[in-house]
């Protein structure tokens, strides 16, 4: 099992040996590692993180100009990176890039706004896919290890959302679908089944990520395992204290998201009234990340369309809408 995964991460990596400038974070995402045979027009998505986004897409555009679309090659690097950071949320894709016989897809980032959204879910954009299963192939920078705080956050938000009782399916689905709340994408251009395809098809890697959060919220009382027919199933504490303490392990720019509505009180007083009742804390989680998402997913598809050019966003979105027809068709 283990030299197969050896020569899956190798396979994954050539883009990055053959083809693209050095990059200090790499991870493969998406669904089509989630079949063994991909069909000829599946992509792999890639995400970059470099030091200095400007001088990588300087590089890349003398190397890979065809990767970009030609109005973005005539403005040069510093428009790629003025609409990734002024329109789109901070990073830059390039789909359809034909590489051997595969195609790709890769967005770039700068670390520095990697570690933020990580760390703090400032955009809550690639924190979001960061909390799913990823192949991480470069991690110069840790952002693996740093990846840890993220997956707890969504653990803590997962849990104010969920009912008392639960299935670690459940879980993982709850988990999963945090990123893809308030996306516009889901309402017409995406897989309906989109979250049960990717916990299904990473059951496993998602019970290793999540592993040590579950011990963690067990040893202190937070959760219980329970049986649900052949499935593992928990219990959750969802006193005032249990409440307060999965609240509190929320980042600050959710929290302070939360404040609009207590803002002549102060945090003390919003904590203690989320605290208080775990379906106001639910409501709160809820709707700050639909509107955090619903905003980053519009910019992104702004940026991703002024990016690609006419031809190259209508091939993409028709691919989408496709897939998403099919889904809808085939239940």
């Amino acid at each position: 099992m283990e030299t197969a995964s050896v020569a899956r991460a190798l396979e994954l990596s050539g883009p990055l040996r053959d083809l693209l400038p050095p990059v200090d974070f790499c991870c493969a995402y998406g669904s089509t590692l989630l079949h063994a045979r991909p069909d000829g027009t599946s992509m792999v998505d890639y995400i970059l993180g470099v030091n200095d986004p400007l001088q990588w897409h300087s590089e890349n555009m003398e190397r890979n100009p065809s990767h970009y679309s030609s109005w973005m090659a005539r403005l040069g690097p510093d428009a790629v990176t003025w609409l990734a950071d002024r329109v789109g949320v901070g990073v830059y894709f390039n789909p359809f890039v034909e590489w051997r016989d595969k195609r790709i897809k890769y967005g770039v980032v700068g670390m520095r706004d990697l570690a933020m959204d990580v760390l703090g879910w400032d955009r809550f954009y690639l924190s979001g896919r960061l909390q799913k299963p990823v192949h991480v192939l470069v991690d110069n920078s840790d952002i693996r290890k740093v990846n840890t705080v993220n997956l707890k956050m969504a653990t803590s938000a997962s849990l104010l959302l969920l009912p008392e009782e639960f299935t670690e399916y459940d879980l993982y689905a709850q988990i999963c679908s945090l990123s893809y709340m308030g996306d516009l994408r889901m309402l017409f251009a995406e897989d309906k089944d989109k979250v049960k395809k990717i916990v299904e098809g990473s059951f496993q890697p998602f019970q290793l990520m999540y592993r040590p959060m579950l011990q963690q919220y067990i040893s202190e009382g937070i959760l219980k395992i329970s049986t649900h027919g052949q499935r593992k199933a928990f219990k959750q504490d969802c006193g005032v204290s249990a409440t307060n303490e999965l609240f509190s392990s929320l980042p600050w720019t959710i929290q302070r998201k939360m404040q609009g509505r207590f803002a002549s009180d102060g945090q003390e007083i919003l904590t203690r009234a989320v605290a208080s009742s775990k379906d106001m804390a639910a409501t709160c989680v809820r709707k700050s990340l639909r509107r955090q998402v619903m905003v980053s997913s519009a910019r992104q598809a702004v940026s991703g369309l002024l990016a690609s050019g006419g031809v190259v966003a209508a091939r993409y979105l028709g691919k989408k809408i496709a897939k998403a027809w099919n889904s809808r068709i085939n239940t």
